[in-house]
C-alpha cells in the first residue's frame, strides 16, 4: 500500500498538541495523544516532531502567532484619544470575559510557561516578548515603559487566572496609568 498524500497533516499535529494541551494540560501532552486526538498513525507524530519539545515549539509559535495577530488588531482598531490605560484595561477585559477567551488565556500561559523548564521553548517565548514590548512601543514611543506594561499586562492576567479573583476594570486602569505616567 502506498503512502497517502495529507498536505495538511503536520498542521492537524501541531492544532491537536493545542487542543491536548488546552484540554488536559501539558502533562498529558504526549506523541500518543496528539496521534489520538490528529486521528494519525503514531509514526506521523514523531515523523513531523522528533521530540516533544520540537512539537511545544511549534505549538507556541502557532499560539503566539494568533495572540500576535489579536494585538495588531487591537491596535490597529483602538480609538484614537482614548488613554493607554484605559485601553489596556478594556482588552484585558475583553480576554477574561469574552467567549472562550479565558481558556485561550489559560492555554497560552501554559505553553509559555513551558519555557521556564524546557530549554527549547524559550527563544520561543523570548521572542513573543519581544514582539509585544515593539508593539506596546508604537503606542508609548518608551522601550522601557513597554516592557514594564508588558510585565504588568502577564502579571496582573496571571494573578487573576491563577486565583480565580474577579476582574477589577478601575483598579487594572489606574494600575497601568501608574506606568504610562
Amino acid at each position: 500500500m502506498g503512502r497517502r498524500y495529507d498536505p495538511e497533516r503536520r498542521q492537524r499535529i501541531i492544532d491537536a498538541a493545542i487542543a491536548v494541551v488546552g484540554e488536559r494540560g501539558i502533562g498529558a501532552l504526549s506523541h500518543r495523544a496528539v496521534a489520538a486526538e490528529a486521528d494519525v498513525p503514531l509514526g506521523s507524530t514523531t515523523y513531523h516532531f522528533a521530540t516533544l519539545d520540537d512539537l511545544l515549539v511549534a505549538a507556541l509559535d502557532q499560539v503566539n502567532a494568533t495572540c500576535l495577530a489579536d494585538m495588531e488588531r487591537w491596535e490597529r482598531d483602538a480609538p484614537p484619544g482614548t488613554p493607554l490605560a484605559d485601553q489596556l484595561a478594556g482588552l484585558m477585559e475583553e480576554q477574561l470575559t469574552g467567549d472562550g477567551d479565558r481558556k485561550r488565556l489559560e492555554l497560552e500561559y501554559e505553553l509559555y510557561l513551558a519555557a521556564l523548564r524546557r530549554a527549547s521553548v524559550r527563544p520561543i517565548a523570548a521572542a513573543f516578548l519581544d514582539r509585544m514590548a515593539a508593539l506596546l512601543e508604537r503606542r508609548t514611543g518608551d522601550p522601557d515603559v513597554a516592557r514594564a506594561l508588558n510585565a504588568l499586562y502577564d502579571g496582573l492576567l496571571l494573578q487573576i487566572l491563577l486565583t480565580g479573583r474577579e476582574f477589577d476594570r478601575e483598579e487594572v486602569r489606574v494600575a497601568f496609568a501608574r506606568v504610562t505616567g
